[in-house]
């Protein structure tokens, strides 16, 4: 029964590639079975028939000058098809059984023909799997061989009243061993092209794959750090003033349920690009004119943010715009969660080309354990260098703590604005 749906389909089915889809098992000759097959049975079939039809009818013209064929000739051609079937398995001991039987035929004085194609097959397919030496060793052989018989052992073997070849002959002869290895090196190169190809292909998809799983994790963790934050400190709020000051816990509900509101829009929208790889996110990506936003819930969380602004700003590209908003927002977190100051600020820096940011508070750190996964400033580090830029992170003079992260606005990714190397911190 026909196997339903199309040709793609069913190639696609089957964990193939079809010619459309290109590839080196896109398009093979005749005799180049697929390395899944058990045994080249087809190929060896219709090369058979090549060989068996071709040589019949290439003896009517050598009458006279060779032995006619007999069973034990067409023996030996079924004995080197026999042979090929062998030759994806065990390539080195084809070409050299081909090239034995041939030379067998040749000596018994049977009609030259399409017998040659047996050992071109043979060693083809040895020089393709990776066997160089072992089928230039046999074609030499081979050749050398019919040297040997055409012009010293000639008187001896059949047929009767034979004379030596010719040079030229064995010029012809010569030519078209040539002609064999150089096709066989140049499929060999090829498939070791593909080969390689393919391993970049597999590494590249395998990069990109986790870049992505990377970028999804900074994310989530940006988005669920702050916003859980808030709400575990608005929680802690809610739940010492419930029966003193009822209005004030009212509050810090108020706050928990914006906070997760705006935490689950941001999570949809990261998962959202996982289910519609390449699609347009249906909200823009945050950036610093949400920085107002990243202050109030700032201060909803009980930390007094001040904004300052040196230079000019100008316009930032989407990436950089993003990568500032998180490293504030996960910086801002980090106060919340590790320091026991209640203030921070926040300095936004225009030189040319570049973008600086610097925040800092007063401290000193809680020394308890804040619940962290310890991957916030890793995040930050692997955002900024993504862009070439820098970020150092520790302790300021004076105390407290300080994050200040410089991002270039012009140049190539993991280069300075001036195309010198940048490194992470």
């Amino acid at each position: 029964m026909d196997e339903p749906g199309t040709d793609e389909q069913r190639v696609r089915r089957r964990g193939g590639r079809s010619w459309a889809q290109g590839g080196p098992d896109a398009w093979k000759p005749f005799w180049a079975a697929s390395s899944r097959d058990r045994l080249p049975w087809r190929s060896t079939l219709v090369l058979t028939v090549i060989v068996l039809g071709g040589t019949a009818f290439a003896q009517h013209g050598q009458l006279g000058q060779r032995v006619p064929l007999d069973a034990f000739g067409r023996s030996l051609l079924l004995l080197g098809q026999a042979f090929l079937l062998l030759r994806l398995r065990h390539p080195v001991l084809v070409a050299w059984a081909t090239a034995a039987s041939t030379l067998v035929y040749v000596g018994a004085g049977f009609p030259y023909g399409p017998v040659f194609l047996t050992v071109a097959v043979g060693c083809f397919a040895a020089i393709v799997a990776g066997h160089r030496h072992a089928a230039w060793s046999a074609i030499g052989m081979l050749w050398a061989g019919h040297v040997v018989i055409a012009h010293w052992l000639y008187p001896w073997l059949p047929p009767s009243g034979d004379h030596p070849a010719s040079w030229s002959q064995e010029l012809a002869v010569a030519a078209w061993v040539l002609a064999v290895l150089a096709a066989s090196e140049l499929a060999r190169v090829r498939r070791e092209q593909w080969a390689r190809e393919r391993a970049e292909r597999k590494a590249a998809e395998k990069r990109r794959s986790d870049e992505e799983r990377m970028r999804i994790a900074r994310e989530l963790h940006d988005v669920l750090a702050h916003s859980i934050s808030v709400i575990n400190v608005q929680a802690g709020v809610g739940l010492a003033l419930l029966d003193a000051d009822p209005e004030q816990a009212r509050t810090a509900l108020t706050t928990i349920k914006a906070a997760s509101k705006e935490a689950l829009g941001e999570v949809r929208q990261v998962l959202d690009t996982l289910r519609a790889p390449g699609e347009a996110p249906r909200a823009p990506a945050p950036g610093l004119d949400r920085l107002s936003e990243l202050v109030e819930q700032a201060r909803s969380a009980g930390l007094t943010v001040d904004t300052v602004t040196e230079g000019v700003p100008v316009p930032l590209p989407p990436g950089v715009d993003l990568a500032a908003f998180r490293i504030i927002q996960e910086a801002l977190t980090n106060v919340v969660r590790h320091s026991e100051s209640r203030t921070a600020r926040v300095v936004l820096g225009y030189p040319p080309r570049r973008l600086v940011l610097r925040i800092d508070d007063a401290g000193p750190a809680t020394g308890a354990d804040a619940g962290g996964s310890g991957n916030g400033l890793v995040g930050m580090r692997e955002r900024t260098a993504a862009l070439g830029g820098t970020i150092e992170a520790g302790p300021r003079p004076g105390g407290g703590f300080r994050v200040e992260a410089v991002i270039p606005l012009s140049g190539e990714p993991g280069t300075g604005p001036a195309g010198a190397p940048k490194e992470s911190l």
